[in-house]
């Protein structure tokens, strides 16, 4: 006879029927004689209650059910007398798969998600992780699900790279160099011509700039997998691994860019509200009492979209009527997430799509606002909404949502080819490892646009978790590699 999953378990009615349940003992407890095993193997929320009675079995097989133990239960599915579950199994035979000692980090008491991050092996054992992960689980079930029923191509993008998308070097370096011999040129530049592939390379930060080219060959695509950026940042919200979703659309207008964003955010929070409604509800419970509430609000209103130079003007209002701030917040300023999350939570009260940021602060290849004034390129932009800006802009589409901050951002990419030359020649950008990146735009350029949204990002806003540490299985952060 096979074994049934927990969460089928308590689907059946079946009762009287033989049935073989295997998991994990989250607790034990006994009275006059009869002991209650509380056990689960991840494949819900629940626990399946076990009953057995001490005379049945043998005193030495009842002292090796501890907390975390894993057991193969032979028994009787009946219906359980007490409420909150609707079946239990009375137990003929109990075999010990695996016995677990008093040293076992995750007893059934309240440790800090802190203590649990030094134990990440066995934290996922935790009805707070299994519920994290399965949501995860779901959340990449919804994006594969949304791109392919709206026509996209799953495109694979190289994780090892020659070329910087971000233009921030923050990247971690690949090589089979020997780093206690580094030969060197006359300027004391490494010399790469003897590494795997002749010439240095890194862990990509995106895979967008490849992306741009499956869109520019099947029109639609999107990327979902890892990156890495060796930023020194230990924050809540970010890691040095993580996973990003990165569509990239030919013939795609700002307008039409907003559109999907907005569409593709409220088909994911629809999903885990239809398909994770146990893990929900618990985390609901445990972690934040407002987090069903949140998501539905984010189905029930329209996003709201908000030029930069608008935001910024609110943002200087709040300050005029008594907000105080930690960072400034002048045109010209990149917004910190405590401005982005006061548009969202305090001042409308709904996720922001931010447009037609500074150029200064953008990247590279997103495409130019065009200027008031056509004979000044360098001066005040017409952006979104007609809103006048005192300076250049560029055709950014970032999406800001409560509680997170940033969780998308997105741009109208420059199909120019003398515009994205001279945007990258005004940054003084290495050209070496680009030519492939801008021959797209001399042979059949075509508007195209994009955007990157970060996955433990969305995962940490449909859990209610509140460190981006606590969303992926293994997190990678500044001195910390363990697991």
């Amino acid at each position: 006879m096979k074994r049934t999953k927990v969460i089928d378990a308590l689907k059946r009615t079946d009762f009287g029927s033989e049935i073989i349940i295997e998991g994990w003992v989250r607790s034990k407890r006994g009275s006059k004689g009869i002991f209650f095993i509380a056990i689960n193997d991840g494949s819900t929320i629940k626990n399946i209650q076990i009953v057995g009675e001490d005379q049945n079995f043998d005193e030495s097989v009842i002292k090796l059910i501890t907390t975390g133990a894993c057991l193969k239960v032979t028994g009787v599915l009946v219906e359980s007398p007490a409420s909150g579950q609707a079946s239990e199994v009375q137990a003929r035979d109990i075999q010990v798969l695996g016995t677990c000692d008093a040293s076992y980090p995750m007893q059934k008491k309240g440790q800090s998600f802190e203590f649990m991050r030094q134990h990440a092996h066995m934290r996922l054992r935790t009805n707070t992780f299994g519920a994290v992960m399965r949501i995860r689980h779901n959340m990449a079930m919804a994006i594969h699900t949304y791109f392919h029923e709206h026509g996209f191509f799953y495109f694979h993008t190289p994780l090892i790279t020659a070329s910087d998308c971000e233009g921030a070097g923050n990247m971690f370096q690949v090589t089979t160099k020997n780093l206690y011999d580094l030969q060197k040129d006359e300027q004391g530049k490494i010399i790469y011509d003897d590494d795997f592939f002749g010439e240095q390379t890194s862990l990509t930060v995106s895979g967008q700039l490849e992306g741009e080219l499956g869109a520019t060959a099947l029109g639609a695509i999107y990327t979902f997998g890892p990156t890495f950026r060796a930023e020194n940042s230990n924050t809540p919200r970010h890691l040095a691994e993580f996973w990003m979703i990165e569509p990239e659309v030919a013939f795609l207008d700002q307008e039409e860019l907003m559109d999907l964003e907005e569409d593709f955010i409220k088909y994911c929070v629809r999903w885990a509200l239809d398909h994770c409604q146990d893990d929900l509800e618990f985390l609901n419970k445990m972690i934040d009492k407002t987090l069903i509430e949140r998501l539905q609000g984010v189905l029930k209103e329209d996003f709201v979209r908000l030029p930069y130079t608008e935001g910024i003007n609110i943002l200087q209002e709040a300050i005029k009527a008594g907000h105080k701030f930690e960072f400034p917040c002048n045109w010209g300023d990149d917004l910190a997430s405590e401005h982005e999350r006061y548009l969202v939570e305090e001042h409308f009260r709904k996720p922001v799509i931010m447009t037609d940021y500074p150029r200064a602060f953008k990247s590279f290849y997103m495409k130019q606002n065009a200027p008031v004034d056509a004979a000044n390129p360098d001066g005040a932009s017409v952006g979104y909404r007609g809103a006048v800006a005192p300076g250049p802009t560029m055709q950014g589409t970032d999406v800001l949502f409560p509680s997170i901050g940033e969780i998308i951002g997105g741009s109208v990419r420059e199909e120019d080819y003398d515009k994205l030359m001279g945007e990258i020649e005004r940054r003084q950008m290495d050209k070496t490892h680009l030519w492939w990146y801008v021959d797209t735009r001399r042979w059949g350029s075509c508007p195209h646009a994009g955007f990157g949204l970060g996955f433990e990002r969305l995962i940490l806003f449909v859990t209610g978790m509140q460190n981006i540490r606590d969303v992926i299985p293994f997190p990678r952060t500044p001195k910390n590699a363990t697991f």
